[in-house]
């Protein structure tokens, strides 16, 4: 998971793609990197940590020009991220292309060792980021033919060999020296895109992010999703150009998205993300009131803050009072997309304090987003303990996660997935909790499907196993939890 911007304007974009970055700080905490286009020149600069962090206003003049694009990243493998691994990624040959890339490729290894062995062209970071944006440029030479002039017709071909070549889950925004901007999605949509326009004095521009919260901060209006395999091209002087480049494209939107790693106020293919989660507080109600006791509870509390809708409409459908039971330090960064299991327990307590007096002597129904790892669950269940809660139920707005997720979320191994194995009660007893509840498959997609019903289906492939991309084979997960394990050491079992 992480956060791309691309803008294409008449004036300098350094502030517009900073603050877009801002946006989207909550994908990725890890590393940030902001790349601009002064003509056929290109600006860069990234490192590691916040996006507020790395730019400072002396690199902020170097940002020259009127379009760029940015990034914000976690890492998926769990560790913290090299300073060369941080995004845009940039190669000079056949054309200056820089990239940034939201998702993760299944068969980036594959392609890796192609791509040296048969291309001849040199992967320098274990960043499959970097493998995409030799493919793309690799099929912008041949779709080129030798020519040094690019039409979009050779940028769609080279798109369309992209898509051909490479697998899993991928939203990209390029930018190509002299010619413009290139942004593209997966043929299922695994990963989100939108794309919007600002009209100006000086002409239209035109922005794509991962989410529409950045076009609303910017002032862009919302023109529409970028379609799984379409691809957009918006060339300096303005001009869009879009074509579908895949064959039999499907969108199949990443479910955690709706769960918990998009913000409320984005709509993604369509879904309020916020009535999304309201829904999801709807449906868990009915298995709340499936329990024989559940008329015992004197209080709803929500874990901050992505859990909050769907507390608010649960506590709404059952009757029972919903309060603030913990506040927030807002300086604290989300501990899921944290790297390492020390990192995430100890931001548990820096990040939330009880309210004693919400707890005190009460049965208290917590209700989360979702039980990942179950470290930050026990450590919540453990802090309403210790301000008074009699009872403490422990309500989880999404499924079980019971199967790894590959294409760009960190929790990709069963051995970190609390729920692998064991019944309720013994995730329940676990992290410390009277009773553990989840929701149900069936109710978590038709909560999220009511905002769209053109969405058919999902990739809900850690709650149902079903792997969209068709080409996820045991040996495939084995393999990944085996390196894993070898790179992490200790850090195996990292939690939330």
């Amino acid at each position: 998971m992480c956060g791309v911007i691309g803008i294409v304007s008449h004036g300098p974009v350094n502030q517009l793609i900073y603050d877009g970055l801002m946006t989207l700080q909550h994908r990725g905490q890890d590393a940030a990197g902001i790349m601009t286009a002064d003509g056929a020149v290109f600006h860069m600069h990234k490192g590691k940590g916040m996006a507020r962090d790395i730019f400072r206003t002396r690199n902020m003049r170097d940002l020259l020009g009127a379009a760029g694009i940015g990034h914000v990243r976690y890492p998926t493998a769990g560790s913290a991220v090299s300073e060369h691994e941080a995004q845009p990624f940039y190669v000079n040959s056949p054309f200056g292309i820089t990239l940034v890339h939201n998702g993760n490729l299944t068969n980036g290894e594959e392609l890796k060792r192609e791509l040296f062995k048969i291309d001849a062209r040199h992967i320098n970071t274990n960043s499959d980021s970097e493998v995409l944006l030799n493919v793309l440029a690799l099929e912008l030479e041949r779709a080129a033919q030798g020519t040094r002039a690019l039409t979009p017709q050779m940028i769609f071909t080279a798109v369309r060999g992209v898509h051909k070549r490479c697998r899993g889950a991928y939203a990209v925004v390029a930018m190509i020296a002299g010619y413009g901007m290139l942004a593209f999605r997966d043929p299922f949509g695994i990963r989100p895109m939108v794309y919007g326009r600002s009209e100006t004095m000086a002409g239209p521009e035109y922005l794509v992010a991962s989410e529409t919260v950045t076009l609303d901060v910017l002032g862009f209006k919302f023109e529409r999703d970028v379609a799984p395999g379409e691809a957009l091209f918006i060339d300096f002087a303005g001009h869009v150009h879009a074509e579908q480049c895949a064959v039999n494209p499907k969108l199949n939107p990443c479910i955690f998205e709706f769960v918990y790693l998009a913000r409320p106020d984005s709509v993604i293919d369509g879904v309020s993300v916020y009535d999304a989660r309201v829904r999801l507080g709807e449906e868990l109600a009915n298995v709340v009131q499936a329990m024989p006791d559940w008329k015992t509870i004197d209080v709803v509390i929500p874990i901050p803050d992505s859990s909050r809708p769907a507390a608010l409409s649960l506590s709404v459908k059952i009757g029972r009072p919903y309060r603030e039971g913990f506040v927030k330090n807002r300086y604290v960064g989300r501990t899921f997309i944290m790297p390492g299991h020390a990192m995430r327990r100890k931001s548990v307590r820096q990040k939330l304090n009880p309210i004693a007096s919400e707890f005190a002597g009460k049965t208290v129904l917590l209700v989360d987003d979702s039980i990942v790892r179950g470290t930050t669950s026990r450590e919540i269940v453990q802090m309403a303990r210790e301000a008074g809660a009699k009872k403490v139920i422990f309500a989880s707005a999404a499924p079980p996660v019971m199967y790894p997720n590959v294409y760009g979320i960190d929790m990709p191994t069963p051995s970190e997935l609390i729920a692998v194995g064991k019944t309720t009660e013994q995730i329940a007893t676990e992290i410390g909790a009277d009773r553990v509840i989840y929701q149900t498959i069936d109710g978590m997609k038709k909560a999220i499907k009511a905002g769209n019903p053109a969405i058919k289906d999902f990739d809900a492939s850690c709650f149902d196993g079903c792997y969209v991309t068709g080409d996820i084979t045991p040996q495939f997960l084995q393999g990944l939890a085996t390196a894993r394990d070898e790179s992490r050491g200790d850090l195996v079992g990292a939690d939330q």
